[in-house]
């Protein structure tokens, strides 16, 4: 077997039809299009419009949400915002699971949140994924990362550039990568 068909049979075998993003191909279609246009776009600093087109597109949001340019959102029909949301410039919402910010939570710039990774001790590569919540009052630093399957404990903090590969204790304060509890969060 030549390396060329080696490569392709283990293509072949790739395999997550278990996998269903929760909308048809139209509807992804055209989240794509508006996607592109009007969060993804740095020159629509309109949060009203944003937040009407996600709930047209099925995402539960709360009142008093700030949604700055930039955004990326896979999926909106898996995104559920609380109330008092700030979603800083280029934000990544990538959510092939459902992902659900509570009230006063802040994403800043460029901060990421991945529901997606892979089994990389397969040689397909399976998909894997994992729902996210950060809960009321939390804190994701600029460029900060949060991974598949995390919760973020109330009022807890992840700074700027940190990983989160594990929970984050509510009224914590955590750095680094992977993210480590520094101190504690006092609120005045």
């Amino acid at each position: 077997m030549t390396v060329e068909n080696q490569k392709q049979v283990k293509l072949a075998s790739f395999n997550n039809d278990w996998y269903n993003p929760g909308a048809g191909t139209i509807k992804r279609t055209l989240w794509y299009f508006i996607n592109v246009i009007f969060f993804l776009n740095p020159l629509n600093p309109v949060s009203a419009v944003k937040v009407y087109l996600l709930r047209l597109f099925g995402a539960k949001v709360g009142n008093g949400v700030v949604i700055k340019p930039s955004v990326n959102i896979k999926y909106p029909w898996l995104l559920r915002i609380g109330n008092h949301v700030w979603i800083g410039e280029e934000v990544w919402i990538d959510n092939l699971a459902q992902i659900e910010l509570d009230d006063n939570v802040t994403l800043s710039q460029g901060a990421m949140l991945l529901t997606g990774s892979h089994d990389y001790t397969k040689e397909t590569f399976d998909l894997l994924v994992g729902e996210i919540t950060l809960e009321t009052g939390s804190w994701i630093g600029a460029k900060a990362i949060v991974c598949p399957g995390i919760t973020c404990g109330s009022h807890s903090v992840l700074a700027a550039g940190s990983v989160a590969t594990r929970n984050l204790a509510p009224y914590t304060i955590y750095q680094g990568n992977p993210a480590e509890p520094k101190r504690k969060r006092h609120i005045k």
